[in-house]
């Protein structure tokens, strides 16, 4: 049937199709073409007359629209060869479309050609594809770092059922510290392993965003050299840490928790010699260089030491192992900052790491904050504190904790208990509360015993929520935080920063984690 021959409905319906038809009768000559047809090999009318499927076929391989396996001539003569065959395949183009072209045979002979844009099908397909390998990929990689945190959590927690049964039956006082001693490095170990479990947590679940402001980095270098002097000197190791009048543009936590974590790795892989943190001046950046006399790391292992997990092979083990985390949380920290991180290492020779942050103005660095330091300790013998914890082996173990230190302790459970002790109790100069009480909150208990007592008692939150929004919202109200587990000196700098040197009404509250 020639195209004259079709009515005008008829054409306009299949001018109006989403796919190109072409229709060829049995001697190969083309008897009609629709529009998308037509457009998609540039067919204009002078063409079309007459138009052989021969000619038609050289016709769009010369127009270079197409991308062909082999040469023009080899393609043709393929194509050309099929003429009246049923095939189908897909056609890339050279502007990144992909063609989907269908060759039917007539009953008369001859055959239909039928061309569809398929790119955003094959987009899509190949998007889901991508994602299902990432997704395996990632559950590989979840399956992984499940099975080595189950491995590196129950090894200590064994230890420490082994260790609470001997304790129990032990009558030797010297042996019985020694298994204490124990005891306590094991549970560290854990709330190592808990903590980095935690900073993983928020780094996957993206909770972790920059506060990025000007400050000065010697604040960062004297935090790290109070935090490390004594490890290093139980060692017999020298740590030297260069102060620098330089300021720089970053996050001041999560920069601190990089160097922390670069320079803790440091002191526990060096052995002899000595740890040196450095600052250089780099164009427009400063490097800050964490340089180590320890072991070195092989060129082999210098792609993988940012892995979870990853801990280089060495048949030297040091009494307390890295856990294989810290390094795959200074590298997902830096991405968060775009600071860029640089290893060299040779076994034997040491390591030297480098994280480049850019420099900033003096002039605009944040003036110096009070920093709570672990070598304040405080007096706290007769004084009295409300500790209101809904967790009775919590607010027990805590209880003792503070009588210890010789405070007069009330520990009750609820709003309600701490309201009904205020008639028969001294006024507390300490309230700590914790933030998730069954049905009530810690905030709400401290702002009504305040009510009651008409006084600012100082208070501060312990939680176990590592939810940035829950953290923002106990800081917001005025509030100090303590994440939990808390660690008995944390708790003892900051009731001693409270109680004797309260920070100014303007002073922002403080967020300390384990």
């Amino acid at each position: 049937m020639a195209s004259s021959e079709i009515s005008d409905d008829i054409r306009r319906g299949l001018d109006e199709a989403a796919t190109g038809i072409g229709v060829w009768d049995r001697g190969g000559r083309l008897i009609y073409a629709n529009r998308l047809f037509r457009t998609l090999f540039l067919l204009d009318r002078q063409l079309r007359e007459e138009l052989s499927y021969r000619r038609f076929l050289d016709h769009v391989a010369g127009s270079h629209e197409l991308i062909l396996e082999g040469t023009i001539e080899r393609w043709v003569e393929d194509r050309h060869a099929a003429f009246g065959q049923e095939t189908s395949f897909e056609q890339p183009m050279a502007d990144g479309r992909t063609l989907q072209v269908d060759d039917r045979a007539l009953p008369q002979g001859g055959m239909t050609t039928t061309v569809s844009d398929v790119s955003n099908v094959r987009r899509i397909e190949s998007a889901l594809r991508k994602a299902k390998a990432d997704a395996e990929t990632s559950d590989q990689a979840k399956s992984r770092f499940l099975r080595a945190a189950n491995h590196d959590l129950r090894q200590p927690l064994a230890t420490l059922k082994i260790l609470i049964f001997s304790c129990m039956g032990e009558e030797d006082l010297q042996h019985r510290g020694d298994l204490l001693h124990t005891m306590d490095i094991s549970v560290s170990i854990m709330e190592d392993l808990l903590g980095a479990l935690l900073q993983i947590g928020q780094l996957d679940a993206g909770r972790i965003a920059a506060r990025i402001t000007t400050f000065q980095l010697d604040s960062i270098l004297d935090r790290l050299r109070i935090q490390f002097a004594h490890l290093a000197q139980e060692k017999g190791i020298t740590l030297r840490i260069v102060g620098t009048r330089f300021a720089v543009v970053s996050d001041k936590a999560l920069l601190e928790r990089i160097l922390s974590n670069i320079v803790a790795n440091a002191v526990r892989y060096t052995d002899v010699g000595s740890v040196l943190v450095v600052c250089r001046a780099r164009g427009a950046g400063v490097d800050i260089e964490v340089r180590d006399t320890g072991r070195g790391i092989e060129s082999q292992h210098h792609a993988y030491i940012f892995d979870e997990f990853f801990q280089v092979p060495n048949t030297r083990r040091t009494k307390r192992p890295g856990l294989g985390l810290g390094l795959n949380i200074v590298k997902r920290v830096a991405d968060i900052l775009e600071h860029p991180i640089r290893l060299r290492s040779e076994p034997g020779r040491g390591s030297v790491f480098t994280v480049s942050v850019s420099i900033g103005d003096v002039w605009q660095s944040e003036l110096a904050e009070p920093e709570i330091s672990e070598a304040k300790g405080g007096e706290f013998a007769g004084l009295s504190v409300m500790l209101v914890e809904d967790d009775p082996e919590l607010r027990r173990a805590t209880h003792e904790l503070l009588e210890r230190w010789g405070m007069r302790v009330l520990a009750v459970a609820s709003i309600a208990e701490a309201l009904g002790s205020l008639g028969t109790q001294t006024l507390p100069r300490l309230v700590i509360a914790d933030y998730s009480l069954n049905q009530e909150l810690g905030t709400d208990a401290v702002h009504r015993l305040r009510e009651a007592t008409g006084s600012a008692i100082p208070a501060f939150i312990m939680t176990a929520e590592i939810d940035p929004a829950v953290v923002a919202r106990i800081k917001a109200e005025g509030f100090s935080v303590l994440i939990k587990p808390v660690s008995p000196p944390r708790l003892r700098v900051l009731m001693h920063n409270l109680i004797f040197e309260p920070p100014a009404p303007t002073s922002a509250p403080t967020v300390d984690t384990p």
